[in-house]
């Protein structure tokens, strides 16, 4: 599948993009054997205030349909990113890396911190190799740890 293009959500698109999150956010639930993460019990109107008070991108497959997303929002010259989604089917393909590469290019000016599970290998070798460093780590749950980083 290529990407036709990365481009800024609306609000119509919250809906597919809230199903594209359940539906990545699987393989974490099954890798930290918890189906009770934050992301899989995300209701449409906690998605909808993300919305009003940031930014969220959307990639777009040539056939219309929403393949991945990303959002952020900033606070003390500091730019939040999180929830970097991308559909299975076409995961390993640079969609991730699009996706963050745009979404840091909306605010060139801002520090950028996100985080992941220490579990998620595949995420942390994503940020790292987009230049991002760890900073710190908090466990938030038994045997739960996130990973911060910073660029």
């Amino acid at each position: 599948m290529n990407v036709h293009k990365i481009i800024r959500a609306e609000q119509a698109d919250l809906p597919a993009i809230l199903e594209l999150q359940y539906l990545a956010y699987q393989s974490e639930a099954i890798l930290l054997g918890n189906y009770s993460i934050p992301p899989l019990k995300q209701t449409l109107q906690e998605l909808e205030t993300e919305y009003k008070n940031g930014v969220i991108l959307k990639a777009v497959h040539e056939n219309g349909d929403i393949v991945g997303s990303v959002r952020g929002y900033t606070c003390s010259g500091t730019f939040y990113i999180g929830k970097l989604i991308v559909h299975p089917a076409v995961q390993g393909r640079g969609i991730g890396t699009q996706l963050l590469n745009e979404i840091e290019s909306l605010y060139p000016q801002l520090r950028y911190e996100l985080f992941t599970s220490s579990m998620s290998n595949k995420n942390l070798k994503l940020y790292e190799r987009q230049g991002y460093s760890r900073f710190k780590e908090k466990q938030v749950a038994n045997g739960l740890t996130f990973i911060y980083l910073e660029k």
